[in-house]
């Protein structure tokens, strides 16, 4: 009852003028940078942090926790209309938007990606506001053997996302593997692969390299196929029916419950669990055979695993001051600025601010429900657009959208060079996603596995005498045979 009457006093404060102000900005300029390719979460984050300081402590969170929840509203738009993901967390939701869309379905996706999102989003801050002290507690029993059996699980998804061969997807996930080795070294500090080029340091920067496999290389297969119309079909309807609610509310249930779960863990962002959610519905499907050609439980799930992510990563960085992903790690930066410490003591010294916050989040994602529902046929009237239009416009948001990410020309070239490559990958059917998932989960993969060996002198035998990494090690070796069971089911199915 505590909680309760905290969160009571909490909308008290969050309901005034000025911080229902703050909460639309956020979550309106969040939704904006989701839509835009290449705009970053964190770098948006960072700029505001120094214009926030002249407000309160509340008014200022409220506004950078608005623009991180309500960029994972807006990355599905642009992956649904034009199979651009705004964020990389919506690349799953591209493999079955897009195809709606191409439907004449932008519409009924459009509203079902915001429904999801709505109802992860305030179902993690149901957790946020009841389980933060106890499901905070389980995630201090992670160390770097489990997130290294997270990981390895996390890998199982590349077998779903391998299309029709899954020896090409193997080949395109360890080429993203080796791009992710480029530059510094995530555990011996010193240069890797870089043959005396400074650029090369600093890596392939991973939001450069989506925008030039799915951005550039749209607009380049758009110019191959001399491309009139993004979309051919007249969109009537950009609501979606009763009955495709109630069909994929279980979807939206499985991802919100995987992007919560996980959303607690520390490396677990969005990128991460949404890919899990996507692989988990595809395997629990009747018709496994519609994914990636216009499920839209395809859509759903993932976009409810992202904004359960979104809510819950709040929890370990409210109650233990462990930041889940970049944008909350530069949330955190904001909090001392103030003279915030996260941690237990926030919510015994500072109980107006972090309930006021909370409290925000709520208001904040019924603003974005909103905002998002009515204008889905704002946004899907860009489907009617002249593609000789549009596509010089997507390719001049990806350059400066690149540009931006570093201010470095080499980030624009990257995302150039990897628009060819997605292109002629598109050309010959080889998957592009599986190098995309590899880019995210390669560092991770080799943090964790260094850690964990220098935890047992070398020895490997750390990763099966520690009960919860011998778990997620087992599920991984079950997931991949389910996996390929799974694929040789569908092959026959779609050969039948």
């Amino acid at each position: 009852m505590d909680a309760v009457n905290h969160l009571i006093n909490g909308f008290a404060l969050a309901l005034s003028p000025t911080n229902l102000v703050m909460a639309f900005f956020g979550v309106f300029l969040g939704t904006l940078i989701g839509v835009l390719p290449g705009l970053g979460v964190s770098s948006t984050i960072a700029i505001l942090i120094p214009l926030t300081a002249v407000l309160s402590p509340s008014s200022g969170i409220i506004i950078m926790a608005g623009i991180y929840y309500g960029a994972q509203y807006g990355g599905s738009t642009s992956s649904i209309l034009i199979n651009i993901p705004g964020e990389v967390s919506a690349v799953p939701t591209l493999l079955d938007g897009y195809p709606l869309s191409q439907q004449g379905r932008a519409g009924p996706a459009l509203g079902i990606a915001a429904i999801a999102s709505f109802f992860a989003g305030t179902t993690g801050l149901f957790g946020l506001t009841f389980l933060a002290p106890i499901l905070a507690d389980q995630a201090l029993l992670f160390g770097p053997p489990e997130y290294f059996g997270l990981m390895v699980l996390a890998l199982t998804v590349m077998v779903s996302l391998s299309g029709e061969s899954l020896l090409r997807g193997l080949l395109v996930g360890t080429f993203g593997y080796l791009i992710s080795l480029v530059g510094i070294g995530h555990t011996t500090a010193f240069p890797r692969f870089c043959y005396g080029a400074v650029a090369l340091a600093g890596g392939f920067d991973l939001i450069s390299i989506s925008i030039g496999i799915f951005a550039v290389a749209e607009v380049f297969t758009g110019i191959g196929e001399s491309r009139v119309m993004i979309s051919a079909k007249k969109i009537d309807n950009v609501f979606p029916s009763l009955r495709e609610i109630k069909q994929t509310l279980p979807a939206m249930l499985r991802g919100g419950t995987v992007g919560f779960l996980l959303g607690l863990l520390p490396g677990c962002a969005p990128a991460v669990t949404t890919f899990l959610a996507y692989d988990l519905e595809k395997k629990v499907s009747k018709h496994p055979e519609r994914f990636g050609k216009g499920a839209m439980e395809g859509v759903a799930s993932p976009e409810a695993a992202n904004n359960a992510t979104s809510s819950s990563g709040f929890i370990p960085l409210m109650a233990l001051g462990i930041p889940c992903s970049p944008p909350l790690a530069i949330l955190l930066g904001g909090l001392m600025i103030y003279g915030l410490q996260p941690g237990p003591l926030l919510f015994e010294q500072h109980p107006d601010f972090v309930w006021t916050v909370i409290a925000s989040m709520y208001i904040g994602n019924v603003m974005l429900l909103i905002l998002n529902l009515p204008l889905v046929g704002f946004w899907a009237r860009l489907t009617r657009v002249p593609y000789g239009v549009l596509g010089p416009i997507i390719l001049v948001i990806s350059v400066v959208g690149t540009y931006s990410l570093r201010n470095n020309m080499f980030d624009v070239t990257t995302s150039l060079i990897f628009g060819a490559i997605g292109y002629v990958m598109r050309k010959y059917d080889w998957p592009t996603v599986p190098l995309v998932l590899c880019i995210i989960l390669g560092p991770l993969v080799e943090k964790s596995l260094v850690q964990s060996l220098a935890m047992s002198d070398g020895s490997p035998m750390i990763f099966f005498t520690r009960p919860i990494c011998l778990g997620l090690l087992i599920a991984a070796l079950l997931l991949l045979i389910v996996s390929l069971r799974l694929m040789r089911v569908t092959e026959e199915k779609v050969k039948s």
